[in-house]
């Protein structure tokens, strides 16, 4: 529609100015609606151009923001160079993003160290700070982790059939809550041989999270025991969330909304309910209209969720809201983790302090005591 042209001189000017090794070419709505074809454009420009040009049409029409994630890592998928051999103990992680934790930088990083502190090399992060060469280079590795449950899982399939690497871990919770991060810890260390150094880590890391709970939580279980509760989140956090509200803080889950409906990630959480012996109420794609009909309709004492559920759950008179997923009202200058043990105590920090609010009179005359 008379916009190629424009393009096609965009792209040569963006090469010559920026001299980048790759240059991403994406379609929006407006692009989708008239039918640009990008992969021929850039098929056919890219011997012009120094750069590699990566063509990805995600056009809002396509879906959610999870399958915006999927779009991009098909998009480089045709960049990992096919290996005859792997490099022991080495990975790739797969979607870190696709995770409502604000600063979900530091779940990444949690789970760097962890890896590290068992000799285990990460080769690439897909796709995260990823370079040409690692993009190619990924084919190397001896095993996948996908750290999210709502968007990759095709592409960890994908990897495994075409680079014969296989997607490990993806059938149980990442690790929330002290459980949750012992199972995931030990299939970690099973998989890869090295039982011994995840049982110090797990020993070590529950020792922290107790002491520390005990100094400073000696009511957290008084408080949170039997308390109703609805959670509005992402697979991702929200699978491990639920067994660490019900077995770690005593709550009852009643409610459930997903962001998100994978077909894996829906059979896992049916797993794990089952293995619970509980039954709450679950609803996967979860829009807007559905979190506040479905909390309209439930009798619970708290909501786990985003500022959005927050205020919803104001407007209807829930007297427990807590802001802890994206997106969020709060203020955070350093990237604080969700997953293993420091996370869980960032987490129920979050929440404490949320407890702490809901309970303050918003009614004070102040200007009695001036």
């Amino acid at each position: 529609m008379g916009a190629s042209d424009k393009l096609k001189e965009l792209i040569r000017e963006v090469d010559s100015k920026f001299k980048t090794r790759a240059i991403f070419v994406i379609g929006t709505c407006a692009a989708d609606i008239i039918g640009e074809d990008l992969e021929g454009l850039c098929r056919n420009l890219q011997s012009q151009i120094n750069a590699k040009l990566i063509p990805l049409m995600a056009g809002g029409f396509r879906g959610d923001s999870y399958a915006g994630i999927d779009l991009g890592l098909n998009a480089l998928f045709p960049f990992i160079k096919k290996q005859t051999e792997k490099i022991p103990n080495s990975v790739n992680m797969i979607s870190p993003q696709a995770n409502l934790n604000p600063t979900w930088w530091a779940d990444l990083e949690w789970v760097r160290e962890v890896l590290d502190k068992i000799g285990i090399k990460v080769l690439a992060v897909l796709p995260h700070e990823t370079s040409l060469e690692e993009l190619e280079n990924a084919g190397l590795a001896s095993a996948n982790i996908l750290l999210s449950h709502d968007a990759g899982y095709k592409f960890g399939l994908k990897m495994q059939e075409v680079h014969d690497i296989p997607l490990i871990l993806s059938d149980i919770p990442l690790p929330v809550g002290l459980k949750n991060t012992a199972i995931w810890l030990r299939a970690v260390g099973k998989y890869f041989g090295v039982e011994e150094q995840v049982e110090t880590i797990i020993r070590d890391g529950e020792y922290m999270t107790i002491d520390a709970l005990r100094r400073r939580g000696l009511m957290m279980i008084q408080r949170y025991r039997n308390c109703r509760v609805a959670v509005s989140a992402d697979a991702t956090l929200g699978i491990g969330l639920t067994r660490m509200l019900f077995e770690e803080l005593e709550m009852i889950p009643e409610l459930l909304l997903f962001r998100s409906s994978m077909p894996d990630s829906q059979l896992l959480l049916e797993n794990e309910l089952k293995d619970m012996g509980i039954s709450p109420r679950v609803v996967f794609s979860a829009d807007g209209y559905q979190v506040k009909q479905s909390l309209m309709d439930s009798n619970v004492d708290a909501v786990f969720g985003s500022s959005w559920e927050y205020y919803m759950a104001e407007e209807l008179g829930i007297k427990f809201a807590f802001d802890v997923f994206n997106p969020t009202n709060r203020v955070n200058y350093l990237n604080k983790a969700y997953f293993g043990y420091e996370g869980m105590l960032n987490f129920l920090e979050n929440v404490a302090n949320d407890w702490e609010r809901a309970l303050r009179s918003k009614q004070i005359n102040w200007e009695e005591y001036l």
